[in-house]
């Protein structure tokens, strides 16, 4: 196994800090839930077929597992209990690709288990609102696809801002940067955010297509091309702030 990955793993699941951000999601997502059920002004539709009661506990989903996702992947559980990554890279025993594979496959795991917590919630909601199993399938899918394309910028500020625990600056940063992030897309184009293309898969309407500049294509192809790139961009500058730290050890 990838060592940086163990560590990870050790970290968060035996030391259990990784439990406090599994817990606050249950805690969390548990009254929306409930709550979207018996709100009365919700109305009967959704017993019936236009899946809202999915369409409310995937957005709640979404925006909490990338949240936690996020906060994980920039070491706030157990901040100081994380190897410096100096002692993985200064010394030569490790090289900056094998660091880089074992933190992004730490974040994946997380991602993958904060979906596997809010499970069982959204096949509940799928199974009274009558959802498709196909559409529920492709929500489940996509919700870890998110929280590792906005994870990954959590992987990046753990990196510049290593030593600094809980800082104003870590952690401002990082969720000033998602939160320009999404709000730039809900500008440019509502169907680029995850939320609005999550509820517009639920309810099976089609997103207008994409058009700007004289550029235009499917909603589909905008959506997925923004968060490829949003999390390319991520792993690049992951793996460039851990080469930077071998700089600063060899002035």
């Amino acid at each position: 196994m990838n060592p940086v990955l163990r560590e990870n793993l050790e970290v968060l699941f035996d030391e259990g800090h990784a439990l406090v951000a599994y817990a606050y999601l249950v805690i969390l997502l548990a009254p929306v839930t409930f709550g979207a059920l018996y709100t009365q002004s919700l109305g009967e539709q959704m017993w019936r077929g236009a899946s809202s009661l999915l369409q409310v506990c995937a957005s709640a989903a979404v925006a909490l597992i990338v949240y936690f996702a996020f906060r994980v992947a920039n070491q706030e559980y157990g901040p100081g209990r994380f190897k410096p990554l100096a002692d993985w890279l200064r010394d030569g025993r490790r090289s900056v690709p094998v660091v880089a594979r074992g933190r992004e496959i730490s974040l994946l795991v997380h991602s993958v288990c904060l979906l596997g917590l809010s499970a069982p919630f959204l096949v509940w909601a799928a199974a009274i609102s009558h959802t498709p199993l196909s559409t529920l399938a492709a929500a489940l899918a996509l919700i870890p696809f998110y929280a590792f394309c906005y994870g990954v910028w959590g992987l990046v500020t753990s990196v510049v801002w290593e030593g600094e625990g809980e800082g104003l600056s870590r952690e401002f940063v990082i969720r000033f940067f998602i939160v320009l992030v999404i709000v730039a897309a809900l500008a440019i184009y509502l169907p680029l955010n995850p939320v609005a293309y999550l509820v517009a898969l639920i309810g099976r309407s089609e997103p207008a297509p994409f058009s700007i500049a004289g550029v235009s294509g499917s909603a589909d192809t905008a959506h997925f091309a923004f968060h490829f790139v949003l999390a390319g961009c991520g792993l690049l500058a992951h793996r460039w702030a851990l080469k930077r730290v071998i700089e600063r050890g060899h002035p």
